[in-house]
């Protein structure tokens, strides 16, 4: 019989590790090769376990408690991931705070989470919560001997989410602080390599380039990061550093490929072996240029939400299905109408996942979509083709109603970003008093264009009823650096704006 820390995996048993384990073998094995590079500096294998160890201690010492949730409050960089592992090895669960918002809005999420202590630049408290800074302080090459060997929170991570109705969540993950099957098999299932090198161009604030680098450097994966996503400096990264590994968003991927050819020519990306993609839809027609350029065996897709449930689709299977985002695993996941019924194939409904599902975390300050079965939603709709592959719509409360027609943002917004002279687009909903919404589209020039050769662009690419009404034009980006969309709160902006009888509108010609 196994021992209890131990997992059976693929077949085999693993040893099931905390996070300080694991982080202390990597240190013993690999010594003073570089562990983390951001711009702002990299850190050795040794010197990342010092550093993780010796703040640790410091938590213990102002009052973490195992368990505890522990904010960081850090922008891109090597402190994030060194007050993540200190967490980890303080016994509690690192709560990932976003740190670009207004005082306000922050205050109200560390409200909710009411973390022990915050870890930020300069150590600040926050609304009587203790700060600490992650600076090196008294760091020893040996561990303290008074730092607990092997502690590991019930709960590995906590991450905020504002979702689609711009009120503040947190969701716990309920996977323990080890590393085992359930973190080891994401591994294996996106491809990441195991000792080599993978690159982070989003925001740590968010769950995917959390996720990944913390589970890169568990696997004894180097990690390149960027303080910022910039296209150009990605190719450059991937070339210089030979990237085998990244995860971007579409956002990001539409600018890389906006880049001249000549540009995207000049960088040898033969060392990347996986491009996975997530969190937003993938216009097709960007999918198949990625394709197109590296090739499909490169391209990988996921979709999942924070709160765990995922399908995933290679490029070889989404070219013979084109917009699948993957098929799901018998029983896995169901796509239901407004009654509750499954959808026979073809037919747009709600996605719900097998009650499991909904086991895996929970939240703070929402409660979980459950149907009464314990099938859960996290509020995206799409249908499943007579195969069950999984096609994606858009989210529940994205969608537009117009005259009794549903109409996808989504869709509307892949026709309006193939055109080469728009950076981004992002549609609304807005009130109409003939058919209940009218179709609006915020559009970021990369060129100057005339609305009227905006609205025959999409005109030739979509049915008239989809085709927005109105347009706006915008210099200030759509989206955050995670390719996210507050779209709530453009929308409430814009009903302000209508209230005051200001028009935002352009002429369409």
């Amino acid at each position: 019989m196994a021992s209890a820390d131990a997992a059976d995996l693929d077949g085999g048993f693993v040893m099931v590790r905390s996070f300080g384990a694991v982080l202390r073998d990597h240190a013993d094995a690999r010594g003073a090769e570089i562990a983390i590079a951001y711009p702002g500096g990299t850190l050795s294998w040794t010197v990342l376990e010092a550093r993780t160890a010796a703040l640790a201690r410091r938590m213990i010492a102002a009052g973490v408690r195992p368990d505890d949730l522990v904010g960081v409050a850090l922008p891109n960089g090597v402190d994030h991931h060194v007050a993540s592992f200190a967490a980890w090895r303080a016994g509690a669960t690192p709560c990932i705070l976003p740190t670009r918002l207004p005082e306000h809005e922050f205050a109200q999420i560390v409200e909710l989470a009411a973390p022990r202590l915050i870890v930020s630049d300069g150590g600040a408290g926050v609304g009587g919560v203790i700060g600490i800074a992650a600076d090196a302080g008294d760091v020893s090459v040996d561990p303290p001997s008074d730092l607990p060997p092997d502690l590991a929170a019930a709960h590995w991570k906590a991450v905020t989410s504002g979702g689609s109705t711009g009120r503040p969540k947190l969701i716990v993950d309920h996977a323990e602080a080890r590393f085992g099957e359930r973190l080891e098999g994401i591994v294996a299932l996106t491809g990441m390599p195991r000792g080599g090198v993978m690159l982070n161009p989003g925001p740590l604030y968010h769950n995917a380039p959390f996720l990944f680098t913390s589970l890169a450097l568990l696997a004894g994966t180097r990690v390149v990061g960027m303080d910022r996503f910039d296209a150009e400096a990605a190719l450059r990264l991937i070339a210089e550093e030979r990237v085998e590994w990244v995860c971007m968003v579409p956002t990001m991927m539409h600018r890389i490929w906006s880049l001249p050819d000549a540009v995207k020519a000049r960088y040898d990306l033969s060392a990347l072996r996986t491009v996975l993609h997530l969190a937003a839809p993938c216009p097709p027609w960007l999918k198949r240029a990625w394709i197109d350029w590296l090739g499909a065996n490169r391209i990988l897709e996921l979709y999942a939400g924070t709160e765990g449930a995922a399908v995933l689709i290679t490029g070889t299977e989404w070219l013979a299905r084109p917009g699948s985002v993957g098929k799901p695993a018998d029983g896995a996941l169901s796509v239901r109408d407004e009654q509750g019924r499954p959808c026979p194939p073809g037919t747009v409904g709600e996605i719900f996942f097998a009650a499991e599902a909904a086991t895996r975390f929970h939240y703070i300050g929402a409660e979980p979509r459950l149907d009464g079965e314990g099938w859960m939603s996290l509020g995206d709709l799409g249908w499943i083709d007579a195969d069950g592959y999984l096609f994606l719509s858009d989210r529940r409360t994205d969608m537009i109603l117009r005259g009794g027609a549903n109409i996808y943002p989504a869709e509307v917004e892949a026709a309006l970003i193939e055109h080469p002279g728009i950076a981004d687009a992002v549609v609304l909903g807005l009130p109409c008093d003939d058919l209940g919404a009218r179709v609006h589209a915020i559009v970021q020039l990369a060129a100057d264009l005339p609305a009227a050769g905006i609205d025959a662009f999409v005109r030739a690419r979509l049915a008239g009823y989809k085709c927005p009404e109105s347009y706006e034009t915008t210099d200030a980006p759509l989206r955050d650096e995670a390719g996210k969309v507050r779209r709530s709160a453009l929308r409430d902006e814009r009903l302000a704006w209508l209230a005051e009888g200001r028009d935002f509108r352009i002429a369409r010609g």
